[in-house]
């Protein structure tokens, strides 16, 4: 029987730690590390995404940052496709890959080799269904999706129009709800031997955590980044313009709110985020919490114990010591 390939998923909500853990198990094991994350692949976009910096990688290897243009789409299907190429190349060095970042969806996709049915061909059904919430607002489409896939409005946010168009597109192409076929292909089996750990700390502290982020990314110039963005021809309803901190700041450049106000609604946003981020986590199956306030907020001490169940769960492999 073949061994299956090694794979770690370090993960969690917002603002709770990730990318210095993800870097310091790295170097531990001696692993390289794909983002998992919707809005680090731009280019130009450092400050909203609190993307990682070459002086915090440290001379890890990190994949999927930096690979896009912000006019350029950046869905699961890319990240997929991106993410196993990306595998490969670790694979061949050698190396234990660690897949660090907040988006749940991603994750769930690359571990167990979701099928998502792409039509790229027939792109009328999506086509009438972006003409609909133009006119009606995405608002109707989401009760459409809630009377054929309650399950899926349900797990959708009626604000997100690109996931509700898909939702329904799926629907119309199939017969079928998209959240059955995910329950179907969640339950595969991974092609992967893995650990996933999702790292979690006090609720109150996890907010506080972001509100401080969301002061140092205004302090580091994110209206700048912004203003550039603008200027470059990046509009709301791009795919990269979506993302937290982003479409908060457009709407003050357009005259749309006040800073205070924008900076208001960014916090609040990230902490409902990150709320929903948790409850992803929550309902996956194969999971370690790393919950902080039980090591005492010790990064060190977290090491300690997830290395030694890396090296108890691959122990035919010589992974310490390499960095």
């Amino acid at each position: 029987m073949t061994k299956k390939p090694p794979l770690i998923i370090l993960t969690g909500p917002t603002a709770v730690g990730k990318t210095e853990l993800s870097i310091k198990l790295a170097k531990a094991i001696g692993g390289e590390i794909i983002s998992a994350d919707s809005m680090q692949a731009y280019r130009h976009m450092d400050i909203g995404s609190a993307k990682v910096t070459p002086e915090e990688m440290d001379g890890i290897p990190h994949y999927l940052i930096d690979v896009l243009e912000p006019t350029e789409d950046f869905n699961v299907v890319v990240f997929q496709q991106m993410a196993k190429e990306a595998l490969n190349q670790i694979y061949s060095h050698g190396n234990i890959p660690i897949v660090a970042g907040g988006t749940g969806f991603y994750i769930q996709a690359l571990l167990y080799d979701i099928d998502f049915r792409e039509n790229p061909e027939d792109n009328s059904i999506r086509m009438e269904l972006e003409a609909a919430a133009k006119e009606k607002g995405t608002e109707y489409l989401h009760q459409l999706l809630a009377e054929v896939d309650p399950e899926s409005a349900n797990a959708i946010h009626s604000n997100n129009k690109k996931r509700v168009i898909r939702a329904l597109e799926y629907f119309r192409q199939t017969g079928e709800p998209i959240s059955l076929h995910n329950k179907l292909q969640h339950q595969k089996e991974s092609p992967y031997q893995f650990l996933y750990y999702v790292v979690n700390t006090e609720r109150s502290l996890l907010y506080e955590r972001i509100e401080k982020r969301v002061d140092k990314m205004i302090t580091q110039g994110l209206v700048k980044e912004v203003e550039k963005l603008k200027e470059m021809g990046c509009r709301r309803e791009m795919v990269s313009m979506q993302g937290l901190g982003y479409k908060e700041l457009l709407d003050y450049l357009n005259g749309e709110s006040t800073l205070e106000e924008a900076v208001s609604v960014l916090k609040r946003d990230t902490r409902h985020f990150a709320k929903r981020q948790l409850t992803w986590f929550r309902r996956e199956r194969d999971v370690c919490w790393l919950n902080l306030p039980e090591f005492d907020y010790d990064l060190e001490r977290v090491l300690q114990y997830v290395t030694a169940q890396i090296s108890d769960t691959f122990p035919e492999r010589s992974i310490f010591g390499k960095r």
